[in-house]
């Protein structure tokens, strides 16, 4: 072999590590402008994305600064920035602000690093998916906006499309026990994904799993063509439904009708529509479709998250005497007695006979910030095995927070 031979060679082989050392070095990057991204003060931490729609074992939330921590229960709200991780035994479900759901598989841990839900086309959802599987079922924002909306991995991000999809990042020390790669895997059970890892994308369409294998941190020939995404032939066997699934499978039936028509009650209640323009049977109509429609699904968290947590509540019944009692609840005892109520609600029907809307403060003339409703209200169901029949006076003083309506007082009168 000539000299001129092996100096092409060399010259070869100098471009080829060069590439490698360019691969790696961006790959370090990578993860150095990730660990960046993270100290870096997100100013929507602290603000709700989700509230819990169902639990079972133990759900820890973490601040992001790792000084609280708090066990979840069912209604409480769920913030960005905070540490979510179940117990290995744990599972639950939550309801995110634009009727997506997330839920969160046995062992699994994350972070929702941004959120933003106000009916906007800038509206946006970032989650970050450190260990374990989760199971997300993508509200509006997956339909509105979807170049905002994506699950960010140790070794991938995950577009969204509209869909029911489960990531599952899969640890080296769990996949040292079975014989799966470790990495990012993406399962679609409707709608599309798009699965990015070294610069490259892959869709996936429903009924397909997606992977992205975890750099091993060996020398590897090829180390570019490792780590791009594929389709998996069949799907892994540790995929398994969890406990909430058969409830999860009906959402998802009907997922983008209903967040759709969340959007639009929210676009309808928005500031710049309705309050400065002081529509209150605008916004006291969309408020009372929003109460009723989580009543007719049995969404405990989605009515409690449209009341104050210091809400006054009455309720004025006749009793078999025909005398009348007073109940007051506080915020607590009104949670447990929602919890009950909804999970022995049966054939719910029920028909507004009036709506009534005016500005608190309407002698003034300012822009609603408070509004009055009453509205009678004919209810019948079956709860706890009986059957029931009444009508009502209902009377809520509903205040704005956040851009969002929630009750301070609520009182209702048997009539």
């Amino acid at each position: 072999m000539n000299k001129s031979s092996y100096g092409f060679r060399w010259v070869n082989l100098a471009q080829a590590v060069g590439v490698l050392c360019a691969l790696v070095c961006c790959l370090g990057m990578s993860a150095s402008v990730e660990a960046v991204e993270a100290k870096t003060v997100n100013s929507d931490t602290g603000k709700r994305f989700a509230a819990v729609w169902r639990i079972r074992g133990e759900i820890i939330a973490v601040d992001g600064a790792g000084r609280s921590e708090r066990k979840l229960r069912e209604g409480d709200p769920v913030f960005i920035g905070e540490r979510v991780s179940a117990a290995p035994t744990a599972e639950a479900v939550l309801k995110t602000d634009d009727a997506g759901m997330v839920a969160i598989r046995p062992g699994a841990e994350f972070v929702a690093e941004r959120f933003a839900a106000q009916g906007e086309s800038s509206d946006s959802f970032t989650m970050r998916l450190i260990t374990g599987s989760l199971r997300v079922i993508t509200g509006w924002i997956g339909r509105t906006n979807q170049a905002g909306n994506r699950i960010v991995t140790p070794t991938a991000t995950i577009g969204i499309r509209g869909t029911d999809h489960e990531p599952y990042v899969l640890a080296k020390d769990l996949a040292g026990a079975n014989i799966y790669r470790a990495g990012t895997y993406d399962k679609v059970n409707r709608g599309r994904t798009m699965l990015e890892a070294a610069g490259q994308s892959l869709d996936i369409d429903a009924g397909k799993v997606g992977f992205a294998r975890a750099a091993s941190g060996k020398k590897e020939r090829a180390l570019m063509t490792l780590l791009l995404p594929v389709l998996l032939e069949k799907v892994p066997d540790f995929y398994v439904p969890g406990e909430f699934d058969a409830e999860l499978d009906r959402y998802s039936q009907t997922a983008d009708e209903v967040s759709q028509q969340q959007l639009d009650l929210k676009r309808k209640s928005n500031v710049p529509s309705a309050v400065k323009a002081c529509a209150p049977a605008t916004i006291a109509k969309a408020w009372l479709a929003q109460l009723d429609g989580s009543i007719i699904r049995r969404d405990a968290s989605g009515i409690l998250e449209m009341f104050a947590p210091e809400v006054a509540i009455r309720a004025i019944v006749i009793k078999k005497d025909g005398s009348t009692a007073t109940i007051e609840l506080g915020r607590d005892e009104f949670s447990q007695s929602t919890l009950n109520a909804v999970k022995s609600l049966k054939d719910y029907k029920h028909r507004r006979v009036s709506l009534e809307a005016k500005a608190a403060d309407s002698d003034t003339g300012k822009s609603c910030e408070q509004l009055v409703v009453k509205s009678v209200v004919i209810e019948q169901g079956l709860q706890a095995g009986k059957r029931f029949r009444f009508e009502s006076q209902e009377e809520y003083l509903l205040e704005l927070r956040d851009q969002r309506w929630l009750a301070i007082k609520a009182e209702t009168t048997q009539r």
